[in-house]
């Protein structure tokens, strides 16, 4: 029986004793249809990169370094796999946590400072000068929210939005970086929005970082979404009773998937009437303790999860049933500090 490679690229921040740029960088690694890994290597050494994207060619990819200041790298991708650098420019601002690649541009989000960046991206990944919006304001979580903190950037029609955790908003700009941003919704205050999906009726999927919940948003009119309410992601908590921190969150079919920092888990939530907030846990299925899943991607059509095991260096394949929602765990394979997963 055929057992097909899927090719992942991954980034990784590094060894929490030592200074980024030390050793770390960007994995090639592949993993067969029946959930086994097949090994990996180390194709670009380059600090910190936290996040990944890559252009609709394929033939380019993009990694952030999350330093203050920030910088934006791009890579030609050959034909074997191979990574060749093609240029660097800064990120618009201090520790970019995520990019996206747009047909002629890089949007980043710069956590540290709050700033929103466009950079313009050639076909041969030539990076421009950045075109940087600032964002302002607080939230009531003090320590989280004592400014603002780009966090993610979803591509939206001919938009963009961009989740800022440290002012409980999201924020809408041309594509092209063109005007002046807006407020697209406000979220609950302490909500601390990351990162979101959109559904293909338009209804947005948000992860709250700082309420461990699921916020539903709707379209209000053009550059404007409702907050229409909110489901918890889990009912796992931390040790002590807190509730964890949500990060990435994906969605196959009518299955949404999210990683929950401290319960170290993948919560796994069906969604049968998102406006009416008609979704419910299914599943949490459990990483470790201790494995902080930082990111992760779905493949073979919802059937596998690989999670960036942060805390613990490892790649986790998770083998999910579509009917259940139940999952388990297939393999692991070592890998220093992982950050972000990415199908080639």
């Amino acid at each position: 029986m055929s057992n097909p490679t899927i090719a992942l690229w991954i980034g990784t921040y590094p060894k929490s004793d030592a200074a980024p740029g030390t050793g770390e960088g960007v994995w090639r690694v592949g993993i067969g249809a029946d959930g086994r890994f097949a090994g990996g290597e180390l194709a670009a050494p380059v600090a910190s990169p936290s996040f990944l994207a890559a252009a609709a060619s394929g033939r380019t990819l993009l990694a952030v370094t999350e330093t203050e200041p920030g910088t934006l790298t791009s890579f030609h991708v050959a034909d074997d796999g191979a990574l060749a650098p093609v240029a660097t420019v800064a990120s618009g601002g201090s520790s970019p946590c995520h990019v996206v690649a747009t047909p002629a541009a890089a949007w980043v989000a710069n956590y540290g400072d709050g700033v929103a960046a466009v950079v313009p991206l050639a076909e041969d990944g030539a990076l421009g000068e950045p075109r940087t919006f600032p964002h302002t304001g607080t939230g009531p979580v003090t320590d989280r929210q004592e400014g603002p903190h780009a966090h993610f950037v979803h591509v939206w029609g001919d938009r963009v939005l961009v989740a800022d955790l440290g002012t409980d908003e999201l924020r809408t700009y041309p594509l092209d970086g063109s005007g002046a941003g807006e407020v697209a919704a406000v979220l609950p205050p302490g909500t601390g929005p990351r990162h979101l999906v959109e559904l293909p009726d338009g209804t947005i999927l948000l992860a709250g970082e700082l309420d461990c919940r699921l916020h539903v948003l709707v379209p209000a009119g053009p550059g404007r979404l409702e907050h229409v309410g909110s489901v918890a992601i889990t009912a796992r908590t931390m040790a002590d009773g807190a509730p964890g921190y949500p990060s990435h969150i994906t969605v196959a079919g009518d299955l949404v998937h999210v990683g929950v920092r401290g319960p170290d888990v993948l919560s796994v939530l069906r969604v049968r009437a998102a406006r009416d907030l008609a979704i419910e846990n299914v599943a949490d299925v459990d990483l470790g303790a201790g494995a902080w899943p930082r990111h992760h991607a779905v493949l073979a059509d919802g059937e596998l999860v690989v999670v960036a095991a942060q805390n613990t260096d490892e790649l986790l394949a998770v083998r999910l049933d579509r009917a259940s929602g139940q999952g388990e765990i297939t393999d692991r394979l070592g890998l220093p500090v992982p950050a972000c997963v990415l199908e080639a």
